[in-house]
This record gives structure tokens, C-alpha cells and sequence, in this order.
């Protein structure tokens, strides 16, 4: 076949030739076409049937995609972690911190109740009807009343037992009759880096009550530098628990569970600052026990005294720690004594004003922080207690016999 010029009449033309030769020509083509569709025509009905088959599947799929019905699929998923919460869930709770406010009106003073705060608690007791229940002191501090919200949401008056500002602890009960279940503590003494925790409690109040978070032990034997009376200077050093488990306000006095439900801690606090996230502290419960115990049973920790107030060597100016204590040269710091009662443990031995301790038992003391601290974890009302200190220069020892009092 030739190829034509669009503007050349003679495609236009009959080619040249006889009536027979052509139609010999045709019949020819004829044949050589019915050939060439029998022997290609298996292959083209094999491509047919397979694209007529690829189609039926998609139309039938996509039949079966528009006439799917929709299943709900329930799975029960049962982990060491939900395991873990089951078991003590019910017994972590809600506590309102309610204070009576005053205001003045037209006709005077009024006096009104409000909720001023709120944190979690840990169900740890049920006897002789009642309910006992561990929280920190900051969530209940300066309340006139108490109020603890179950699980199930019912709402019971609470009666506050003990607190103790040392050791943000503080127990208190409630009726018993609608309390089914107790946690469990556990031995966080046991405790190992990395290893799962479970942080349960009340973050932002009762709206999100119960909320779990979860996450690792990061750090043990933490000590965190608490200032008490607000003045700026470190009363006390808490021996803590650091993890990552979220804990917000709210969540304060609620549980820290091991993976065996068990309660190891009492959640306290945690570094609220803009640069730093999931560094949280919670109160060794092994450390917690004996006061709780106490608060329970007295209303107030026994802690062991001298019978003294005290002050910081290196926040005496040089001058006098030369010429009005004549410490040592190489002294600049110990604990002076500025004031001793009457008929206590240190008057009973002898001790008296500008003193200055640096030894307790054969342990070095250096300031007021660590002298506190080795009373209160390590002695107890009635022990005796060796102390060295500074007079006018000279060292002494004398052994005091402690005492239960609210001074040093």
C-alpha cells in the first residue's frame, strides 16, 4: 500500500488492472486473512476469557464491598498492667479539701464552704467498720472539712486521723460499709530501674477520676530539698521514688502499683517546670508504713527529741565562729545550739549554749538538714544518742536519752 499526499487526486483513482485479476487478488486475501484468524484465535479467546473473568471478580468485589455490613469485633485484652489496675482501682479515691471562707454582705460577715483543692488517697485498711485511707499532707492541709468520692462516685465524709508535715503524709477515715476493696502494699525497698509502674489517681479533680498512666521506675533512692515554712532555706531532704508515670496535680496522695497490683509508693509531687517532663516523685511506701501506722494510732509521728533549737555554723558570720565560739580554724561547719530547755534531754546531760555538734553516734553532721534527718530515720523516743561537739574550743561527748517532744 502506498502512502498519499492529501492534495494527490489519484488516491482518488482505481489501480490499474483487470476485473479478474482483481478479484483473484481479493479471494487470495481472503484466505490468507481466515488463516492468520485460526491460528490466533485460541490466544485471543484465552485473553478474552481471562479479561472477562479479571472483570466479573472486580464487579463482584466491588458488589461485595457495597453490600459489606459492618460487625462490631470486642476484644478481651488482659495484660500484667490491666491486671495490675483491676486489683486496686477500687481502692484509690477522691479527697476535697473543703475551707470556710467569709465574706461581708449588706446585712455583715456571711460564712460560706467551698472546695479549695483536691488529690487521691489509697484505701489501705478496713476494721471495726471503718475505712482507712493514706494521703498526702498537702491535700489536706488547713481543711475544715474532708470529703472522699469512691470509685463508683458515692461521696463519704471524712475524718482527718493524723498528718505529718515532714513527710507530706497524713490518714483519714471514713465509714466503711460501702468499701469493697483494700490495696495491697508491696516492697519498694525491691524496686528496680526500668522496671513497670503504674501511676493511678485523680488528676484536675473528679472529672478525669481514676485516670491510669503508666510508665518506669527511673530512679531510686531520689532525695528531693523541701522547704517547709517558705523562708528559703532547706528544711528537709524527702527520700523519694522518680518515675515517668504522668502525675498532675490532682494526683497527689494517689497510688504507685508494680506490676503485681501492689502499692510502692505514695504519689507527692513533681518537677512542674517548662524544660523538664515526666520527672515524678512518689514516697517509698516501705518508708511510709511505720508512719502511717503512727498517724493512724496517734494522731502524730513520735519522733524522738533533744530539747533544743538550733542554728547553722556557716551561717554565723567568721568573725564570731573564731572569737565568740573559738571553734578551729579548719572548723566552718557543725550545728549551734542557741537554746536548751529546761528538764530536757540535752539539759539532763549537761549541754548548754553555743555548743557547737558536729558528731552524732560516730556519724558526721554539718548542718541542722543532716542532723534532723539522722534523728528522724534512725533513732526513736527513748534511744540513747552519743553526741560530740565544740565548747569554747574544746571537744566533748556526752549520751543523751531522747524523748518524744516537738522540739529538736
Amino acid at each position: 500500500m502506498g502512502y498519499y499526499d492529501d492534495n494527490d487526486e489519484s488516491r482518488y483513482k482505481r489501480p490499474k488492472g483487470t476485473k479478474g485479476g482483481a478479484f483473484i487478488s481479493g479471494l487470495i486475501g481472503v484466505i490468507v486473512g481466515a488463516l492468520v484468524v485460526m491460528l490466533v484465535s485460541p490466544s485471543l479467546g484465552n485473553i478474552f476469557n481471562r479479561a472477562t473473568n479479571e472483570q466479573t471478580t472486580v464487579e463482584n468485589a466491588t458488589n461485595s464491598q457495597n453490600n459489606v455490613v459492618g460487625k462490631n469485633v470486642s476484644l478481651n485484652v488482659t495484660t500484667d498492667i490491666t491486671k495490675a489496675v483491676s486489683k486496686v482501682e477500687s481502692a484509690v479515691v477522691g479527697i476535697a479539701n473543703i475551707q470556710t471562707q467569709s465574706f461581708w454582705t449588706q446585712q455583715g460577715q456571711g460564712k460560706q464552704s467551698q472546695e479549695t483543692g483536691s488529690g487521691s488517697g489509697v484505701i489501705y485498711k478496713k476494721a471495726d467498720g471503718k475505712a482507712f485511707i493514706v494521703t498526702n499532707n498537702h491535700v489536706v492541709e488547713g481543711a475544715d472539712q474532708l470529703e472522699v468520692t469512691l470509685s463508683n462516685g458515692k461521696k463519704l465524709p471524712a475524718k482527718l486521723l493524723g498528718s505529718d508535715v515532714w513527710t507530706d503524709l497524713a490518714v483519714v477515715e471514713v465509714d466503711g460499709k460501702d468499701i469493697t476493696t483494700v490495696a495491697q502494699f508491696g516492697d519498694s525497698d525491691t524496686l528496680k530501674l526500668g522496671e513497670p509502674v503504674i501511676a493511678i489517681g485523680n488528676p484536675l479533680g473528679e472529672k478525669f477520676a481514676g485516670s491510669v498512666t503508666q510508665g518506669i521506675v527511673s530512679g531510686v533512692n531520689r532525695t528531693v530539698p523541701m522547704d517547709l515554712n517558705n523562708d528559703g532555706v532547706e528544711d528537709w531532704e524527702a527520700e523519694v521514688i522518680q518515675t515517668d508515670a504522668a502525675i498532675n496535680p490532682g494526683n497527689s496522695g494517689g497510688a504507685l502499683v508494680n506490676v503485681a497490683g501492689q502499692v510502692v509508693g505514695i504519689n507527692s509531687m513533681k518537677i512542674a517546670q517548662e524544660a523538664v517532663e515526666g520527672i515524678g516523685f512518689s514516697i517509698p511506701i516501705k518508708s511510709a508504713e511505720p508512719v502511717i501506722s503512727d498517724l493512724e494510732k496517734y494522731g502524730k509521728i513520735r519522733r524522738p527529741a533533744m530539747g533544743v533549737t538550733l542554728q547553722n555554723v556557716s551561717d554565723i558570720p567568721a568573725y564570731h565562729q573564731q572569737e565568740t565560739l573559738r571553734l578551729p580554724k579548719d572548723v566552718t561547719q557543725g550545728i549551734m545550739i542557741e537554746t536548751v530547755a529546761p528538764g530536757s534531754p540535752a539539759a539532763d546531760a549537761g549541754m548548754q549554749e553555743m555548743d557547737v555538734i558536729f558528731e552524732l553516734d560516730g556519724q558526721k553532721v554539718n548542718n541542722i538538714l543532716e542532723l534532723r534527718k539522722y534523728l528522724y530515720t534512725k533513732k526513736k523516743p527513748g534511744d540513747s544518742m552519743k553526741v560530740k561537739f565544740y565548747r569554747q574550743g574544746k571537744e566533748k561527748e556526752v549520751t543523751l536519752k531522747l524523748t518524744n517532744e516537738s522540739r529538736l
